[in-house]
């Protein structure tokens, strides 16, 4: 992967101990963290450090109302901001707080709704790790669950739709190919709302590059991911 930052919804993220502003010293061959700056086994990303990815170029964050479906909304923009808690040397878990996740210019191909009002991820921040295989999770709390709310404008009025994550928590994957992290197909459960509101919705989204925004030219960022022999 390279990091993460959030949704819905978002993130789900994903997700080191340098000056900001100013890289760290070249890790050893023995001593590589999970996430690194510029190459992989580079420098390692510090603790505090502001991570930032939008949706890649060319593609759309997606709430659909099933899976691998093509109803639903659809944001030409979105966007999130992590900060880096604790990155340890691989293999390990890197731990960031996913801060915020925002989404704008969205449209919405759902019979009876003529426009989407804003989209709004509730209660962060989020728990977020990045572990060895490349695996990015984002996880709430049962006071503050993942939670989007959708406001609506149908032929009647605007509607509020509320969702929360399946079970708590989203997933992604990293590549280092491009720096990116990307969440498919994950589900959400209708929360709350009108029968307007599908009774469910599935998140999917592409975010790259993901930057290390604390240090100078704001240079990629890589996960050291590590497979069993």
């Amino acid at each position: 992967m390279r990091v993460v930052r959030p949704l819905v919804l978002a993130a789900v993220a994903t997700l080191s101990v340098a000056v900001a502003g100013s890289p760290a010293p070249a890790a050893s061959a023995d001593d590589v963290a999970v996430l690194t700056t510029g190459s992989l086994g580079g420098p390692a990303v510090a603790v505090g450090d502001v991570l930032t990815a939008s949706v890649a170029d060319g593609t759309t964050a997606d709430f659909l109302t099933s899976s691998g479906g093509s109803t639903g909304i659809r944001c030409a923009e979105s966007a999130f901001t992590s900060t880096v808690v604790d990155n340890p040397v691989a293999p390990g878990v890197a731990t960031e707080s996913t801060t915020e996740h925002t989404f704008g210019s969205c449209t919405a191909n759902i019979f009876g709704v003529t426009r989407v009002n804003n989209v709004v991820v509730d209660n962060t921040p989020f728990a977020t790790t990045v572990d060895n295989s490349g695996v990015v999770t984002v996880s709430g709390a049962e006071t503050a669950p993942i939670q989007t709310t959708l406001s609506l404008g149908t032929i009647l009025g605007s509607v509020t739709c509320v969702y929360r994550a399946v079970n708590g928590s989203i997933t992604g994957a990293v590549s280092n190919e491009n720096n990116s992290i990307s969440f498919t197909d994950q589900p959400f459960t209708k929360f709350s709302g009108p029968i307007t509101c599908p009774g469910s919705g599935f998140f999917t989204a592409t975010y790259a590059p993901v930057l290390d925004t604390s240090l100078e030219n704001t240079p990629p960022v890589f996960t050291n991911v590590t497979t069993e022999a």
